[in-house]
């Protein structure tokens, strides 16, 4: 299976911290953002991994990653997404890559602390069709939110003022080879972007959806809460303890 990192966009939620970087290059606790989402797809076993990035910082991703060499890889793949055309759109950007394989897609700001190895290998198993990765949360209106019907999904809905459940499709996705077909028949959605929930409609249109729970928290780190908050619980997994930086504290003391 090979490995998908969506890292393009403008992180326009996150201006001014975006205007001289790629939202995927900012820090999340002691590592750039980047560098979660491979590591997922390390942790799970994909070696063979392709980077969808854009803007005028697209250059500083190849300086920091370079061969990949950090994560134990011989070689990391890159592409260029122009503009903002939305998940599904950079997604598209990955079909000769792909060449028919089944696909691992992360969205490059989805911070997890627990491996999704089983959720990967129960896909391996799954002879077509789709996996997501589903999360409990209070919540789920700021996400694609799922439709359950027993054990099945029967729809996913993007961020519904009333959600049907508390179950939130995260930023992590399995795909078959034909889901660049799908994407080749989407529209712009009202915002102009080719939506990834309208690719995973199809797949449940289709009846070949499949879901796992994704084990440990997850957050995105789009937003200034977002961002804080995964620091934080990075942190906190890590075993850090806040620092004391009131004015006393001669650790705040510049030394020389």
């Amino acid at each position: 299976m090979k490995g998908i990192v969506l890292a393009g966009g403008t992180g326009s939620r996150l201006f001014p911290l975006t205007k001289i970087t790629n939202k995927h290059l900012l820090p999340i606790y002691d590592k750039p953002m980047i560098y979660y989402p491979i590591q997922t797809l390390v942790d799970a076993g994909i070696r063979d991994i392709l980077l969808v990035t854009g803007g005028r910082n697209s250059g500083d991703f190849l300086r920091l990653l370079a061969n990949g060499k950090e994560f134990g890889l011989a070689h990391l793949n890159y592409t260029y997404q122009e503009g903002e055309g939305g998940i599904a759109d950079a997604l598209a950007l990955a079909e000769h890559f792909a060449d028919g394989d089944k696909i691992c897609v992360i969205l490059g700001d989805n911070i997890i602390e627990k491996s999704i190895r089983d959720a990967v290998c129960a896909f391996e198993k799954q002879d077509r069709g789709a996996r997501i990765l589903l999360k409990e949360v209070p919540d789920a209106g700021r996400f694609g939110v799922a439709e359950m019907s027993g054990e099945h999904i029967v729809g996913i809905e993007e961020k519904p003022a009333h959600p049907k459940s508390p179950y939130a499709v995260t930023g992590i996705y399995l795909f078959d080879g034909t889901v660049f077909d799908k994407v080749k028949t989407l529209v712009p959605s009202k915002r102009g972007e080719l939506e990834i929930t309208d690719v995973n409609n199809a797949y449940i249109q289709e009846g070949t959806m499949t879901f796992s729970f994704l084990d440990g928290w997850w957050t995105d780190a789009g937003t200034f809460e977002s961002l804080l908050r995964a620091t934080n619980l990075v942190a906190q997994t890590r075993g850090a303890t806040a620092p004391d930086v009131s004015p006393g504290n001669p650790i705040t003391r510049l030394e020389h």
